[in-house]
C-alpha cells in the first residue's frame, strides 16, 4: 500500500469510528442546536441595538451564529479532537508502538483527525445548520463558486485546527499532564476564533491581534468566505501560512521529543 493510500485508510477509518458513537452524535446535534438558539437570540438583540455591527446584517450573523456551531465539534475548537487519545498514549508509553510504525506520526493523526472532523461536519454540523437556516431568516451565498470556496477553505481550517491540537498534545512529552495545556488552548480557541463574538466587532489594537493569530482561521476566516467579507485567496494564503507554521513547529517538536522519548506510565 502506497504512502498516500495508507494516510486515506487511516482518514477513512477515523470517519467509521466516530460514526459508530450515535448516541453521542445524537447528543451532540441537539447540544449544538440548543446553544445555536440561544446565541441567536443574544446576537439578534445586541444587533438590533447596534445594526451592522462588525459589517454584518442580522441574516448574516445568524449565518454566523450557525456556522460556529457546525464547527464546534468538527474543528475541536472546545476539545475533543484526536490529541486527547494522542496525549494519553504518551501518557502510557504506546506511543512507542506508533513511532514503530511505517508511517510518520504526524501524518497518521492528521488522517485520523481529518476524517474525525468530517464526520463531525456531516454528523453533526450539519442538522443544526439546516436547522437554523429553516427557522430564522439566513444569508446563503446562491452561486456553487462561493460554496466550493467555503468549502476549501473549511478543509484549511481543519489543518490549522490540527496543528494546533497537535502542539498541544505533544507537550504530554514533558509534562506529566497536559490537562492545563488543553483547557488554556480552549479557552485561547473559543475567544480568539470568533465562537463567541465575530472578531470583527473587536475593537482597535485587540481585533487586529486577534485576527492575526491562527484561531482566526477556524471559524471567522470560512464564515467571511461565505458571507462575501473576504477575499478566498487571501484566506487560503492566511489560512496555508499559519499551517505550514504550526506543521512546522510540530514537526520540530516531534523530533525533539522522539529523540529522548520519556515513558510517564511505564
Amino acid at each position: 500500500m502506497g504512502a498516500g493510500r495508507l494516510y486515506v485508510a487511516v482518514a477513512a477509518g477515523g470517519f467509521r469510528r466516530y460514526a459508530t458513537y450515535r448516541a453521542a452524535t445524537a447528543a451532540g446535534v441537539f447540544t449544538n442546536t440548543v446553544f445555536g438558539l440561544i446565541l441567536v437570540y443574544t446576537y439578534r438583540a445586541l444587533w438590533d441595538a447596534k445594526p451592522h455591527l462588525g459589517g454584518y446584517d442580522e441574516a448574516q450573523v445568524v449565518t454566523y451564529v450557525w456556522l460556529g456551531q457546525a464547527f464546534l465539534s468538527t474543528l475541536a475548537i472546545g476539545g475533543g479532537g484526536v490529541e486527547e487519545e494522542l496525549m494519553d498514549r504518551i501518557r502510557s508509553g504506546d506511543v512507542a508502538i506508533d513511532l514503530y510504525r511505517p508511517a510518520d506520526l504526524q501524518l497518521w493523526w492528521l488522517a485520523a483527525d481529518l476524517g474525525r472532523a468530517c464526520f463531525q461536519l456531516f454528523g453533526r454540523g450539519v442538522v443544526p445548520f439546516v436547522f437554523g437556516a429553516l427557522c430564522f431568516p439566513v444569508y446563503l451565498p446562491t452561486d456553487a463558486g462561493t460554496w466550493l470556496a467555503f468549502l476549501v477553505a473549511v478543509l484549511l481550517a481543519m489543518v490549522v485546527g490540527f496543528g494546533i491540537r497537535y502542539l498541544v498534545a505533544l507537550s504530554a512529552f514533558w509534562l506529566l499532564d497536559g490537562t492545563g495545556v488543553s483547557q488554556m488552548m480552549w479557552l485561547a480557541g473559543f475567544f480568539c476564533s470568533g465562537m463567541l463574538l465575530p472578531l470583527n466587532v473587536f475593537p482597535g489594537a485587540l481585533g487586529e491581534v486577534v485576527r492575526a493569530l491562527p484561531w482566526s482561521s477556524l471559524l471567522q476566516g470560512p464564515a467571511d468566505v461565505l458571507l462575501g467579507h473576504a477575499d478566498p485567496v487571501r484566506t487560503y494564503l492566511f489560512q496555508g501560512a499559519w499551517a505550514v507554521v504550526l506543521l512546522g513547529l510540530g514537526r520540530v517538536m516531534q523530533s525533539a521529543a522522539t529523540r529522548r522519548v520519556v515513558v510517564q506510565g511505564g
